[in-house]
């Protein structure tokens, strides 16, 4: 099977009430994880990479290895760019062969945010391409986004609704209490779910993004920390929060924080219960095997995307 755009799996998503994740790529073990948990849930998958895993990776070596994971199973694959930060990093990866790609004006002020994500847009449906946007800023920092508590802003529902209209955009994503990183609550864990649902009265048949929804799951933090890891105090949106979510009408739900967090845990243990291993195969395997369990216990406990491919 090609790769697919994210239409039709959204389209499916908000009749059925579900959301598809999309995990975070930077290495082949990330993508064998992924790829094998979404095949033994039949679910539909979006493998999304940053700037900053384009410039780890490369994107002929990202592309090569999502081809091989099309070879391997029959699930439908999107290829998406997470937080393009101008015209010319989505272009990039609209002309190599992405076919989703987010571009991220939310730091701009909206009459700019809609003019650069207008002319993406232009240029990504003129090659069959699909863009998501984004209004409202989300705090925290990932890869190359860093936003302060102060700058964080909830997305407001009618400018949403303008944004859309304005700028033709694919899938939008909104800011109702989620962030970036491992440190996304200081207190209880708060979504305004009040305000996703005024988004979706206004703007029915247009998916909803969630940024910055790693659970931070605490086995996996407890992990890394009883194995020589210093991650105190991180906190994420709970399980139960996303799972709502996903049933009000979120489409897509963004992890990334989860699988790093997996994947160093299980490389600690290995190195910390058998310090003689130096052969990678020894600590990769494990922490390939962790981000399955992760993304399958992600798929079918919170997203309910199981059976849905």
């Amino acid at each position: 099977m090609p790769l697919v755009t994210t239409k039709e799996m959204f389209e499916k998503s908000m009749k059925e009430k579900f959301a598809i994740g999309a995990f975070n790529v930077n290495n082949m073990e990330i993508i064998q994880g992924i790829v094998d948990a979404a095949a033994k849930e039949n679910s539909p998958v979006i493998l999304q990479a940053s700037s900053g895993a384009i410039k780890y990776a490369r994107i002929p070596y990202l592309r090569k290895m999502i081809e091989a994971a099309l070879e391997e199973h029959d699930i439908p694959i999107a290829l998406h760019l997470d937080h393009g930060p101008d015209f010319e990093t989505c272009k990039m990866c609209i002309d190599n062969g992405f076919t989703s790609v987010m571009i991220d004006g939310s730091k701009y002020d909206f009459e700019q945010n809609v003019a650069l994500t207008k002319q993406v847009v232009d240029y990504a449906h003129s090659k069959g391409v699909v863009v998501e946007a984004e209004i409202g800023q989300l705090a925290g920092i990932e890869d190359d986004v860093n936003v302060s508590d102060s700058d964080a802003k909830y997305t407001d529902p009618e400018q949403a609704k303008e944004f859309v209209e304005r700028t033709g955009c694919d899938s939008l994503a909104i800011a109702i209490g989620t962030s970036h990183g491992a440190y996304k609550f200081k207190g209880e864990a708060k979504l305004r779910f009040d305000i996703l649902k005024q988004i979706k009265e206004l703007i029915p048949n247009t998916p909803i993004v969630l940024h910055g929804a790693s659970t931070v799951i605490p086995e996996l933090v407890e992990l890394c920390n009883n194995n020589g890891g210093e991650i105190p105090g991180a906190k994420g949106v709970p399980d139960e929060m996303l799972h709502q979510a996903s049933l009000e009408g979120v489409s897509k739900i963004n992890v990334d924080t989860d699988l790093r967090l997996a994947m160093t845990g299980a490389i600690r243990e290995v190195f910390n219960n058998e310090p003689s291993v130096f052969d990678p195969r020894k600590y990769l395997t494990p922490a390939r095997d962790l981000i399955e369990q992760t993304v399958q216990h992600k798929i079918r406990d919170v997203f309910g995307s199981s059976n849905k491919a």
